[in-house]
Protein backbone atom coordinates (compact mmCIF):
# COMPACT_ATOMS: atom_id res chain seq x y z
CA UNK A 1 0.00 0.00 0.00
CA UNK A 2 1.23 3.53 -0.87
CA UNK A 3 1.93 6.04 1.40
CA UNK A 4 -0.64 8.93 1.98
CA UNK A 5 0.50 11.99 -0.08
CA UNK A 6 0.85 14.90 2.37
CA UNK A 7 3.41 17.42 1.24
CA UNK A 8 3.88 17.73 -2.82
CA UNK A 9 6.85 19.35 -4.46
CA UNK A 10 6.08 21.64 -7.54
CA UNK A 11 8.59 22.62 -10.51
CA UNK A 12 8.60 24.20 -13.69
CA UNK A 13 11.39 22.86 -16.15
CA UNK A 14 12.65 23.57 -19.59
CA UNK A 15 11.78 26.19 -22.01
CA UNK A 16 8.52 28.29 -20.55
CA UNK A 17 5.31 28.17 -22.13
CA UNK A 18 2.22 30.43 -21.55
CA UNK A 19 -0.07 28.45 -19.28
CA UNK A 20 2.57 27.23 -16.82
CA UNK A 21 1.58 29.95 -14.23
CA UNK A 22 -2.18 28.88 -14.18
CA UNK A 23 -0.85 24.86 -14.24
CA UNK A 24 1.16 26.31 -11.07
CA UNK A 25 -2.00 27.48 -9.37
CA UNK A 26 -3.89 24.80 -10.36
CA UNK A 27 -1.26 22.33 -8.28
CA UNK A 28 -1.48 24.86 -5.77
CA UNK A 29 -4.56 25.40 -4.99
CA UNK A 30 -5.78 21.61 -5.72
CA UNK A 31 -3.33 20.63 -2.88
CA UNK A 32 -5.25 22.92 -0.41
CA UNK A 33 -8.45 21.83 -1.27
CA UNK A 34 -6.80 18.41 -0.03
CA UNK A 35 -5.81 19.79 3.07
CA UNK A 36 -1.88 18.93 2.00
CA UNK A 37 1.26 21.01 1.38
CA UNK A 38 2.79 22.74 -1.54
CA UNK A 39 6.54 23.95 -1.91
CA UNK A 40 6.92 25.65 -5.06
CA UNK A 41 10.65 24.58 -6.15
CA UNK A 42 12.32 27.60 -8.18
CA UNK A 43 14.57 27.30 -11.18
CA UNK A 44 13.77 23.74 -12.21
CA UNK A 45 15.81 20.91 -11.03
CA UNK A 46 18.47 23.31 -10.33
CA UNK A 47 16.52 25.11 -7.45
CA UNK A 48 15.42 21.50 -6.14
CA UNK A 49 19.60 21.13 -5.82
CA UNK A 50 20.17 24.26 -4.33
CA UNK A 51 17.17 24.26 -2.09
CA UNK A 52 15.81 27.39 -3.69
CA UNK A 53 12.20 26.11 -2.56
CA UNK A 54 9.18 28.00 -0.86
CA UNK A 55 5.80 27.04 0.63
CA UNK A 56 2.77 28.42 -0.92
CA UNK A 57 -0.81 28.45 -0.11
CA UNK A 58 -3.49 29.91 -2.11
CA UNK A 59 -2.67 33.74 -1.52
CA UNK A 60 0.46 32.70 -2.97
CA UNK A 61 -0.55 32.19 -6.47
CA UNK A 62 -3.11 35.36 -7.22
CA UNK A 63 -3.33 37.21 -9.97
CA UNK A 64 -1.12 35.07 -11.79
CA UNK A 65 -3.15 32.70 -13.99
CA UNK A 66 -3.43 35.52 -17.05
CA UNK A 67 0.92 36.03 -16.82
CA UNK A 68 2.94 34.24 -19.77
CA UNK A 69 6.63 32.47 -18.43
CA UNK A 70 6.66 30.95 -15.40
CA UNK A 71 7.01 32.64 -11.79
CA UNK A 72 8.84 29.57 -10.64
CA UNK A 73 11.61 30.27 -13.22
CA UNK A 74 13.22 27.83 -15.40
CA UNK A 75 17.01 26.52 -15.60
CA UNK A 76 18.93 24.28 -17.61
CA UNK A 77 20.71 22.00 -15.45
CA UNK A 78 23.70 19.91 -15.87
CA UNK A 79 24.44 18.53 -12.87
CA UNK A 80 21.07 17.17 -12.34
CA UNK A 81 22.03 14.87 -15.64
CA UNK A 82 24.91 13.44 -12.99
CA UNK A 83 23.96 10.65 -10.14
CA UNK A 84 25.83 13.00 -7.61
CA UNK A 85 23.57 15.85 -8.24
CA UNK A 86 20.06 13.97 -8.39
CA UNK A 87 21.76 12.76 -4.66
CA UNK A 88 21.83 16.67 -3.60
CA UNK A 89 18.24 16.68 -4.98
CA UNK A 90 16.88 14.14 -2.99
CA UNK A 91 18.65 15.31 0.45
CA UNK A 92 15.97 18.40 -0.34
CA UNK A 93 13.63 16.39 -0.73
CA UNK A 94 14.33 14.62 2.51
CA UNK A 95 14.48 17.71 3.87
CA UNK A 96 11.32 19.40 3.44
CA UNK A 97 9.19 16.02 3.60
CA UNK A 98 8.28 16.00 0.28
CA UNK A 99 6.26 13.24 -0.77
CA UNK A 100 5.45 13.69 -4.61
CA UNK A 101 6.46 15.61 -7.29
CA UNK A 102 4.98 17.71 -10.02
CA UNK A 103 7.18 18.45 -12.66
CA UNK A 104 5.77 20.90 -15.36
CA UNK A 105 7.69 21.02 -18.78
CA UNK A 106 8.74 18.75 -22.02
CA UNK A 107 10.63 15.42 -22.88
CA UNK A 108 13.69 16.68 -20.98
CA UNK A 109 12.31 17.55 -17.91
CA UNK A 110 10.09 14.21 -17.72
CA UNK A 111 12.95 12.33 -18.77
CA UNK A 112 14.98 13.49 -15.49
CA UNK A 113 11.49 13.44 -13.48
CA UNK A 114 11.20 9.71 -14.41
CA UNK A 115 15.07 8.83 -13.48
CA UNK A 116 14.42 10.32 -10.55
CA UNK A 117 11.86 8.42 -9.48
CA UNK A 118 13.46 5.08 -10.61
CA UNK A 119 16.75 5.79 -8.34
CA UNK A 120 14.61 7.47 -5.50
CA UNK A 121 10.86 6.19 -5.19
CA UNK A 122 9.70 9.49 -5.20
CA UNK A 123 6.20 9.77 -7.16
CA UNK A 124 5.91 11.98 -9.90
CA UNK A 125 3.63 13.55 -12.59
CA UNK A 126 4.32 15.01 -15.58
CA UNK A 127 2.31 18.25 -17.04
CA UNK A 128 3.62 18.55 -20.43
CA UNK A 129 4.49 22.36 -20.84
CA UNK A 130 6.27 23.03 -24.10
CA UNK A 131 4.99 25.22 -27.06
CA UNK A 132 5.60 22.75 -29.66
CA UNK A 133 3.20 20.32 -28.87
CA UNK A 134 5.54 17.59 -29.80
CA UNK A 135 4.52 15.11 -26.67
CA UNK A 136 3.15 12.18 -27.37
CA UNK A 137 -0.50 11.36 -24.96
CA UNK A 138 -2.24 14.65 -25.28
CA UNK A 139 -3.81 16.65 -28.57
CA UNK A 140 -2.39 19.94 -26.92
CA UNK A 141 0.31 20.98 -24.56
CA UNK A 142 0.59 24.43 -22.48
CA UNK A 143 1.16 27.30 -24.35
CA UNK A 144 0.36 25.80 -27.79
CA UNK A 145 -2.87 27.49 -28.60
CA UNK A 146 -1.14 30.38 -27.17
CA UNK A 147 2.00 30.34 -29.56
CA UNK A 148 -0.70 29.56 -32.68
CA UNK A 149 -2.42 32.96 -31.90
CA UNK A 150 0.56 35.29 -31.48
CA UNK A 151 2.40 33.71 -34.68
CA UNK A 152 -0.78 34.41 -36.20
CA UNK A 153 -0.87 37.86 -35.50
CA UNK A 154 2.48 38.38 -36.59
CA UNK A 155 2.22 36.84 -39.53
CA UNK A 156 -1.24 38.66 -40.59
CA UNK A 157 0.53 42.00 -40.27
CA UNK A 158 3.75 40.30 -41.86
CA UNK A 159 1.23 40.02 -44.87
CA UNK A 160 0.57 43.58 -45.10
CA UNK A 161 3.83 44.31 -46.25
CA UNK A 162 4.30 41.47 -48.43
CA UNK A 163 1.00 42.99 -50.17
CA UNK A 164 2.18 46.16 -50.70
CA UNK A 165 5.62 45.71 -52.17
CA UNK A 166 5.17 42.54 -53.97
CA UNK A 167 7.20 40.92 -51.92
CA UNK A 168 7.76 36.86 -50.61
CA UNK A 169 7.95 36.13 -47.01
CA UNK A 170 9.62 33.09 -45.62
CA UNK A 171 8.45 33.25 -41.87
CA UNK A 172 10.49 30.77 -39.72
CA UNK A 173 8.36 29.35 -36.56
CA UNK A 174 9.42 27.45 -33.98
CA UNK A 175 9.19 23.17 -34.37
CA UNK A 176 12.60 21.70 -34.37
CA UNK A 177 11.54 18.51 -34.45
CA UNK A 178 7.48 18.74 -35.20
CA UNK A 179 5.88 21.08 -37.85
CA UNK A 180 2.86 21.52 -35.48
CA UNK A 181 3.04 25.16 -35.03
CA UNK A 182 3.89 25.67 -38.89
CA UNK A 183 1.36 23.52 -40.19
CA UNK A 184 -1.48 25.08 -37.88
CA UNK A 185 -0.52 28.83 -38.22
CA UNK A 186 0.20 28.46 -42.08
CA UNK A 187 -3.64 27.32 -42.76
CA UNK A 188 -4.78 29.74 -40.11
CA UNK A 189 -2.81 32.14 -42.08
CA UNK A 190 -3.72 31.44 -45.58
CA UNK A 191 0.10 30.51 -46.36
CA UNK A 192 1.35 29.94 -49.82
CA UNK A 193 3.33 26.67 -48.50
CA UNK A 194 4.16 25.07 -45.39
CA UNK A 195 7.86 23.72 -44.90
CA UNK A 196 7.44 20.96 -42.14
CA UNK A 197 10.21 18.28 -40.54
CA UNK A 198 8.03 15.36 -41.58
CA UNK A 199 7.45 16.31 -45.19
CA UNK A 200 10.44 17.09 -47.51
CA UNK A 201 8.52 19.09 -50.00
CA UNK A 202 12.55 19.95 -52.01
CA UNK A 203 13.37 23.30 -53.51
CA UNK A 204 12.56 22.06 -57.09
CA UNK A 205 8.90 21.49 -55.71
CA UNK A 206 9.04 24.58 -53.85
CA UNK A 207 9.73 26.62 -56.78
CA UNK A 208 7.49 24.44 -58.93
CA UNK A 209 4.59 25.70 -56.14
CA UNK A 210 5.78 29.66 -55.88
CA UNK A 211 5.40 29.71 -60.52
CA UNK A 212 2.13 27.97 -59.79
CA UNK A 213 0.64 30.71 -57.70
CA UNK A 214 2.64 33.49 -59.66
CA UNK A 215 1.22 32.11 -62.57
CA UNK A 216 -2.61 32.26 -60.66
CA UNK A 217 -1.96 35.85 -60.42
CA UNK A 218 -0.37 36.10 -56.86
CA UNK A 219 1.93 39.06 -56.63
CA UNK A 220 2.80 38.24 -53.14
CA UNK A 221 3.06 35.17 -51.17
CA UNK A 222 3.94 34.06 -47.82
CA UNK A 223 5.81 30.57 -47.04
CA UNK A 224 5.78 29.26 -43.47
CA UNK A 225 8.46 27.77 -42.18
CA UNK A 226 9.37 25.16 -39.32
CA UNK A 227 13.00 25.16 -38.29
CA UNK A 228 13.75 21.72 -38.33
CA UNK A 229 12.20 21.76 -41.98
CA UNK A 230 15.22 19.61 -43.61
CA UNK A 231 14.25 21.09 -47.24
CA UNK A 232 17.44 23.64 -46.95
CA UNK A 233 20.07 23.99 -44.24
CA UNK A 234 17.82 27.06 -42.73
CA UNK A 235 15.80 29.16 -43.95
CA UNK A 236 18.29 31.77 -45.35
CA UNK A 237 19.45 29.28 -47.51
CA UNK A 238 15.96 28.56 -48.55
CA UNK A 239 15.40 32.23 -49.36
CA UNK A 240 18.71 32.62 -51.49
CA UNK A 241 18.04 29.77 -53.63
CA UNK A 242 14.28 31.21 -54.80
CA UNK A 243 15.78 34.27 -54.77
CA UNK A 244 18.52 33.05 -57.39
CA UNK A 245 15.80 31.37 -59.51
CA UNK A 246 13.14 34.51 -59.10
CA UNK A 247 14.86 37.09 -59.22
CA UNK A 248 11.63 39.51 -59.98
CA UNK A 249 10.59 38.55 -56.38
CA UNK A 250 11.51 40.41 -53.17
CA UNK A 251 12.34 38.13 -51.19
CA UNK A 252 12.25 38.58 -47.06
CA UNK A 253 12.91 36.38 -44.33
CA UNK A 254 11.44 36.73 -41.07
CA UNK A 255 12.28 34.72 -38.09
CA UNK A 256 9.62 35.56 -35.08
CA UNK A 257 12.36 33.79 -32.79
CA UNK A 258 11.17 33.91 -28.89
CA UNK A 259 8.22 36.18 -29.23
CA UNK A 260 6.25 32.87 -29.79
CA UNK A 261 6.79 31.66 -25.99
CA UNK A 262 5.84 34.97 -24.64
CA UNK A 263 2.70 36.97 -24.05
CA UNK A 264 -0.54 36.41 -21.80
CA UNK A 265 -2.12 32.63 -22.42
CA UNK A 266 -5.02 32.14 -24.24
CA UNK A 267 -8.16 31.22 -22.61
CA UNK A 268 -7.91 27.66 -23.63
CA UNK A 269 -3.90 27.67 -22.29
CA UNK A 270 -5.90 29.08 -19.02
CA UNK A 271 -8.96 26.46 -18.87
CA UNK A 272 -6.13 23.30 -20.21
CA UNK A 273 -3.71 24.02 -17.38
CA UNK A 274 -6.17 24.37 -14.73
CA UNK A 275 -7.78 20.89 -15.39
CA UNK A 276 -4.29 19.66 -15.81
CA UNK A 277 -3.08 20.86 -12.71
CA UNK A 278 -6.31 19.55 -10.43
CA UNK A 279 -5.74 16.22 -12.59
CA UNK A 280 -2.47 15.88 -11.40
CA UNK A 281 -2.71 16.08 -7.61
CA UNK A 282 -5.85 14.17 -7.68
CA UNK A 283 -3.63 11.01 -9.48
CA UNK A 284 -1.22 11.51 -6.99
CA UNK A 285 -3.90 10.98 -4.42
CA UNK A 286 -5.06 8.79 -6.11
CA UNK A 287 -1.39 6.58 -5.82
CA UNK A 288 -0.56 7.07 -9.55
CA UNK A 289 2.98 7.73 -10.96
CA UNK A 290 5.53 8.21 -13.26
CA UNK A 291 2.65 9.10 -15.65
CA UNK A 292 1.96 12.65 -17.35
CA UNK A 293 -1.38 14.17 -17.49
CA UNK A 294 -2.99 14.73 -21.38
CA UNK A 295 -5.85 15.61 -23.03
CA UNK A 296 -7.54 13.38 -25.81
CA UNK A 297 -11.32 13.81 -26.76
CA UNK A 298 -11.32 16.92 -24.05
CA UNK A 299 -10.58 13.99 -21.57
CA UNK A 300 -8.05 14.32 -18.92
CA UNK A 301 -6.03 10.92 -19.46
CA UNK A 302 -2.77 9.65 -18.46
CA UNK A 303 0.30 8.35 -20.38
CA UNK A 304 2.89 6.46 -18.64
CA UNK A 305 6.30 9.31 -18.96
CA UNK A 306 8.19 6.67 -20.94
CA UNK A 307 5.57 6.46 -23.69
CA UNK A 308 5.48 9.95 -23.64
CA UNK A 309 9.16 10.89 -23.93
CA UNK A 310 9.62 7.91 -26.66
CA UNK A 311 6.23 8.25 -28.54
CA UNK A 312 5.78 11.01 -31.39
CA UNK A 313 3.28 13.10 -31.63
CA UNK A 314 1.47 12.88 -35.14
CA UNK A 315 0.97 15.06 -37.41
CA UNK A 316 -2.30 16.00 -38.43
CA UNK A 317 -2.05 14.61 -42.37
CA UNK A 318 -5.88 15.73 -43.55
CA UNK A 319 -4.83 19.09 -42.38
CA UNK A 320 -1.62 18.62 -45.24
CA UNK A 321 -4.48 18.10 -47.85
CA UNK A 322 -6.35 20.84 -46.62
CA UNK A 323 -3.43 23.62 -46.83
CA UNK A 324 -2.52 21.90 -50.55
CA UNK A 325 -6.07 22.66 -51.68
CA UNK A 326 -6.42 26.11 -50.45
CA UNK A 327 -2.86 27.08 -51.65
CA UNK A 328 -4.34 27.48 -55.28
Amino acid sequence: MSTPIKRIGVLTSGGDAPGMNAAVRAVVRTAAFYELDCIAIYRGYQGLIDDHTKIMNPRSVNNIINKGGTVLKSARCLEFRTLEGRKKAFGVIQKHNIDALVVIGGDGSFTGAMIFQKEFGIPVIGIPGTIDNDIFGTTHTIGYDTALNTVIDAIDKIRDTAISHNRLFFVEVMGRDAGHIALNTGVGAGAEEILIPEENMGLDRLLESLNRSEKSGKSSSIVVVAEGDKTGKNVFEIAEYVEKNMPHYEVRVSVLGHMQRGGSPSCFDRVLASRMGVEAVESLRAGKSNVMVGLKEDQMILTPLSKAIKGKSEINENLIRVSDILSL
